[in-house]
């Protein structure tokens, strides 16, 4: 596999009137493309400031982040947005669907963003949602809304698929084929997703798992037999 992230020495300090808070700690790892990547911690150990470095939404305080070759910590705001728009794919917890548009349109809006066409039923159709293409959000049970936001987000051709919490507002059983849908995006598509969680069972079906606490890395386990997320008692 070749290394598609790499996170060399980053730190990123946050200041609130005379306070400094360091979200993120002198932080070293390497992602492959591909990988299934679990980013495992308890609440405000740093994991959602690693994703959001790493999907150009904040900017470090010091620190290299190498996607595919390029230094994404030197980029300028233009830079930044055709990064974002080529390369990352955003999954969160909270579906951020427009409400006002069918699933089918929601997919569409990434017309606005590529270079390239792209078939929203097809789409809809590969996360099993092409018979709901002209309802809208509220019509749309909570499982249903996050595959339409995984639809969304796929429908670019992302390199990067970043997932925050995906589900945590799901219960267990379509927890369970969200994250099914994530895991085949990896196997089948060699899209590099990286998922963060609190919960350490979902580590057992990651490819490889980042341990952070008090934002630091704590440990890096790569996973030869990673299992299916079906198979784990979640």
């Amino acid at each position: 596999m070749n290394t598609i992230i790499e996170f060399k020495n980053v730190t990123k300090v946050y200041k609130s009137g005379d306070s400094f808070l360091k979200a993120v700690d002198n932080v070293n790892f390497k992602i492959n493309r591909g990988e299934l990547v679990v980013i495992l911690g308890p609440s405000g150990a740093g994991k959602s400031t690693l994703l959001n470095l790493l999907g150009g939404l904040d900017s470090v305080t010091s620190g290299e982040i190498i996607v595919n070759g390029s230094h994404i910590e030197s980029f300028d705001d233009y830079q930044l947005t055709n990064y974002r728009a080529r390369n990352v794919g955003f999954v969160f917890q909270f579906f951020n669907l427009i409400p006002n548009l069918t699933a089918l349109e929601n997919i569409e809006l990434m017309k606005d963003v590529v270079d390239f066409d792209i078939d929203g039923l097809k789409i809809l159709e590969s996360v099993g949602l092409k018979n709901h293409a002209n309802q809208f959000p509220s019509q749309l049970s909570g499982g249903e809304q996050q595959r339409v936001s995984i639809a969304r987000a796929i429908a670019k051709k992302p390199t990067i698929l970043l997932c925050d919490e995906p589900t945590g507002s799901l219960d267990s059983k379509t927890g369970v084929l969200i994250l099914n849908l994530l895991q085949e995006m990896s196997t089948d598509y060699n899209t590099t997703v990286i998922l963060i969680t609190h919960n350490s069972i979902l580590s057992k079906a990651a490819d490889k798992t980042i341990k952070i606490k008090n934002g630091k890395v704590e440990e890096v386990t790569v996973n030869l037999m990673p299992k299916k997320f079906t198979e784990l008692n979640y």
